[in-house]
Parts: C-alpha cells; structure tokens; sequence
C-alpha cells in the first residue's frame, strides 16, 4: 500500500536516490568490463597458444550479455529491479574470480566462463538505464536515462587504464601482474552490489506498479482490456511476435540491420585491436609473449578512447537524431565508421591513426545504434514495442559475437588491414540500404 500513499515530492525524492545508486554502481561494475575489454585477446593468446582464439574472449562476453539479456528482464519482471540487477552483477563478480583463477592456473576454459559471467553483468548493466525511468516522469526520462549512460562511460574508461596500477595490485598481492586489474574489478564489483542491494528500496520498478495501480484505482471503471494485448504486452523474449512486427516494417528492418551491422563489426575491429597494437609496438611474432607495462599503457588508452567515443557523445547523438532524422543519422554514423575503419587499417603502421580510427568507430556506432534504436520504437505498434527491442537487444549481442568468432581467424589470415576491409564490406551494405530507403521515403512523401 505504499505506492498509493506516497506523495509526489515522495516519488521524485526515491527516483532521485534510485538514479545516484544506479549511476554509482555502473561506475563500479563497468570498471570489470573494460578490463576485461582490454586485456582479454592477450590472454587467450597467451593461455590458448595460438592467434586464432584472440577474439574467443569478446566472443563469450557478447554471447553470455545476449543470453542472459532475456532471463534477467524475467527476473526483473517477476522479483523487481534490484534482485535482477544484483543477480546479472554478482554473475560478474564470479566471472572476475575466475579471470584471476584463469591467470593464475593457465587454465584457458575458467578465462571463457569468466568472460562468460562478465557478460552477463554487462547485460544486467544495459537494463540498468531502464530501471532509471521507471519512476521518472515524461518531462525528465532521457535525462534519468543519460546519467546512467554517462556513468557507465566513466567506469568502462576507467576499466583499461587500471592495468598498470593493477599489475602493482597483483604482484602485491603474490600474483602474476596481468591478474591485477581483475582484482580491482572483483572489488568494484562488490561494491556495485552491495550498493544495490542495500540501496535500491523502495524498488523503482514495483513502486512504479503499485503507483499505478493507485492511480487507476481512483478512476471510473473503465471497459476491460482485450486478453491478447494483454498477453502481447506482457511477452518479453517472445521471438515470434518480435520478428512479426519487424517483418512488417520497413523502418523496422532498416533499424535493425543497423543496430546489428555496427555492432557486429565494432565489436569485431575493436577486439583485436589490442591484438594488433601489441604486434606493432613489440615487433611481429611477439603476440604470444607477455606484454610490457608500456604496451599495456597504449593499449588501455586506446581502448579507453575508444570507449568514450562509444558514449561519450550519446547526448550529441541523440539531439542529432532528433533534427536531422533518424535515417539521416543512421547514414551519417555509417559514413563515420566506414571513415574510422579505412584510417585503422590503412594507418595500420602508427598507433595514433589506429587510435583515431577506434575514436571515429566509437562515434559512428555511437550515431548508428541511437537513431537505430529510435527508428526501430517508431516503426511497430505499442503492444510488440518491448519485445521487439528484445528481440534487437538479443541479435545485436549475437552479431557482436559473430564479429568477435570470425575476427580473430580474418586478422590471422588477412592482417588487420584485411579485417578492417571485411567490416568496410558490411558497413558499405548497409548504407546502400539506408540511401534506398530514404529516396523511398522522399518519394513516398512526394506521392503523398
């Protein structure tokens, strides 16, 4: 009953609190991710013995977050944010654990269920901007959902550039330096959870049901809801209907191949980059080796470049999708990747123009994933909305898995120039789809 007690100055208060917990812990648990991010193609080099198993980390951390995305919604469905949100983050907090017990033993399969389990806190970190807007009203959402956003940026930068003072964490602590940064994820992954855990209460999401429940209670009776879209509304993961809806959408279709092509080719380039970047400072046929604390430090920078450009710029992005159009901004994040793509790889030679060329990729899917997003909301009707984002959520995190397989084994036959131009194909596929849907839908309005 305290739902329909509580004031409206009550409300926002809690919403506020809910925000700043959220905002915290995603500072903390992203540190866990960029660590792993960074480091991860190394050291399935160095346990695996070979080059062809360098993306087998990014593939596993993809591949556990999509699995795991439809499963912890239903938790927090059924038990409320915070027991999801605790749930996917102490997943990662083993996941951390088994990183070091991976290092520490050379033993190759704990690394893959370790990145398996920071996989699934990173699924539980992307609902998190969901739970930021379950009490927020319409006027103030995207800001309750940004800060959450720019709160991951903070910890997924952090995360790569805690390798140095993480080697000196592991050798203080007896292990080998490499193990370090994981234990300083292990860290900032407990205390994510136990923010939440202790913090996050009244929960947003079953204080939001019973607030409406409340309201709807003081209104005059009104006809039934028809069962179907009842059921269709509250079907999460139903791949049936998702991909329905979709289907029957142009702009649904556009949207989706354009959250799924930039996410599978970015995770594809940026997870052997590190790769890459250890081969150009330490010479070629060192990738095998250990690396060096200055190797460690260009890499970490990079890939902390890299991320900012991922999120850094999402309020620029946004506002740009806003006023110069969705597939507009779709075109245009295209434009920016096949841009950032062409400097990596033919700047192959100078870790500045790969550094650049991960900063534009960053952007360009950055731009791609926003407008995609909203075009994809817009282009199906309210009942299949969720389960279409869903079933987007879900391929995305595949395509991001396939490009993490497939990477590892084109960079081992073609170079990291050959890779970057294997992206440079899908991406080039994909703007040839969006220009054509905009001149059908500058023709459709001329018809019209």
């Amino acid at each position: 009953m305290a739902g329909p007690l509580m004031t409206e100055s009550g409300v926002r208060q809690v919403q506020r609190r809910t925000v700043m917990l959220l905002s915290a812990a995603q500072v903390f648990g992203g540190i866990g991710t960029g660590a792993t991010v960074s480091i991860g193609s190394i050291l399935a080099v160095e346990l695996s013995g070979s080059s062809a198993w360098a993306g087998a980390v990014a593939t596993v951390m993809t591949l556990g977050a999509a699995l795991a995305a439809l499963p912890l919604a239903a938790l927090s469905d059924r038990r409320g944010r915070r027991v999801g949100q605790v749930a996917g983050l102490l997943a990662a907090l083993v996941g951390a654990g088994l990183m070091v017990l991976s290092v520490v033993s050379g033993v190759f399969v704990l690394l893959m269920l370790g990145a398996a389990g920071i996989g699934i806190g990173t699924a539980a970190s992307l609902q998190a901007r969901f739970a930021a807007v379950d009490l927020a009203d319409a006027e103030h959402r995207g800001r309750a959902l940004a800060a959450v956003v720019w709160a991951v940026t903070i910890g997924a930068v952090t995360g790569p550039n805690l390798i140095q003072p993480g080697a000196v964490v592991g050798v203080a602590l007896g292990l080998p330096p490499v193990a370090g940064p994981f234990v300083i994820s292990a860290a900032g992954l407990l205390l994510a959870v136990v923010l939440l855990f202790v913090g996050l209460r009244p929960d947003p999401l079953m204080l939001s049901r019973e607030l409406a429940a409340g309201q709807q209670a003081l209104k005059p009776a009104a006809p039934p809801v028809s069962q179907p879209a009842v059921l269709q509304a509250r079907a999460p993961g139903s791949l049936v209907l998702g991909v329905r809806a979709v289907r029957g959408s142009r702009g649904a279709l556009l949207a989706l191949a354009a959250v799924i092509g930039a996410h599978g080719v970015m995770v594809g380039v940026m997870s052997m980059t590190p790769l890459h970047l250890q081969d150009l400072v330490a010479g070629p046929g060192h990738a095998g080796h250990a690396a060096t604390g200055d190797m460690l430090v260009i890499i970490g920078f990079t890939i902390s470049l890299h991320i900012a450009g991922m999120f850094a710029l999402s309020p620029v992005m946004g506002w740009l999708t806003d006023k110069a159009g969705r597939t507009e901004t779709i075109m245009i994040g295209f434009a920016t990747m096949l841009a950032a793509v062409a400097v990596a790889g033919f700047g192959q030679a100078s870790t500045v123009a790969v550094a650049a060329g991960l900063v534009l990729l960053g952007v360009g899917w950055s731009a791609s994933t926003i407008s995609g997003s909203t075009l994809l909301a817009e282009s199906v009707g309210q009942e299949s909305r969720v389960v279409v984002q869903g079933v987007s959520d879900m391929l995305m995190g595949f395509a991001g898995a396939v490009g993490g397989a497939t990477s590892g084994l084109v960079l081992s036959q073609a170079g990291y120039l050959g890779l970057n131009m294997a992206g440079a194909a899908v991406l080039a596929a994909v703007l040839a789809v969006a220009m054509a849907t905009r001149v059908v839908q500058r023709r459709d309005k001329l018809v019209s």
